[in-house]
């Protein structure tokens, strides 16, 4: 039976980017659904791996939406199911899976931090063995776009930290992954978000381009990496 990954948005403009490129490369099914369109999330049980994607929305929210997102997630945290989460979709796995969402030591969004410093992420000890991250330098150049943080629960791994917020790539479980750092990104996502975003709007469309293209090259070969290990640790490719 052909393989499939079911894909959640949390906001319509925050799609799946490198990770779709990768989904086509190889042929690999996928279902997309935008909670924030009115969709319901279907059985993630009913595919091989899922995927929750970032937005404006917090983990603590009661809403309807959130409360079954996290409800979804932890159906697919008991049956050991490959996940990954990015963003949000961190903080919904890591909730989900008895750690907590506070807020950030510091907002972070960009490139480059308050102090003017390119965002990275070091891999730990744990990261540099773990398969997400097979073949791929132990230190990124990052994107962010966050004002919450997670609080690691029991039977967690920290893989990956930031200098000033701290928890940016998570194991949670066997096999489910949260990122909270962007290694998704587009050219075009750049844009769209650039315009749709809150925090984004306040940074020089203009600039952000440039940073972006200046780090492209790596930045989308990592991202590329990263989401095809996913794939190959959710036994798809």
């Amino acid at each position: 039976m052909r393989k499939s990954v079911l894909i959640i948005k949390n906001i319509g403009h925050e799609g799946p980017g490198l990770l779709q490129t990768v989904l086509a490369k190889h042929n690999v099914a996928s279902t997309t659904i935008d909670i924030s369109g009115g969709d319901a999330i279907p059985d993630p049980l009913d595919h091989d791996a899922l995927v929750i994607l970032g937005g404006p929305q917090s983990a603590n929210d009661e809403t309807v939406s959130m409360l079954q997102q996290i409800e979804q997630a932890k159906q697919a945290l008991n049956a050991a199911q490959p996940c990954l989460g990015i963003c949000l979709g961190l903080q919904v796995l890591v909730k989900a899976g008895g750690g907590a969402v506070t807020d950030s030591p510091v907002r972070e969004t960009g490139f480059f931090d308050h102090e003017g410093e390119p965002f990275t992420i070091s891999l730990t000890g744990e990261g540099k063995n773990n398969p997400l991250f097979s073949g791929l330098k132990s230190r990124f150049r990052v994107f962010q776009l966050h004002g919450e943080t997670v609080n690691l629960g029991e039977g967690m791994q920290l893989l990956a930290e930031g200098a000033h917020c701290r928890n940016q790539a998570v194991l949670i479980g066997r096999n489910a992954y949260g990122l909270q750092c962007h290694f998704e990104l587009t050219p075009e996502m750049i844009q769209v978000w650039g315009r749709l975003d809150r925090d984004l709007s306040r940074v020089d469309g203009a600039a952000l381009a440039r940073q972006f293209e200046a780090i492209r090259e790596e930045y989308t070969a990592t991202g590329i990496a990263l989401m095809t290990n996913f794939l190959k640790i959710a036994e798809i490719l």
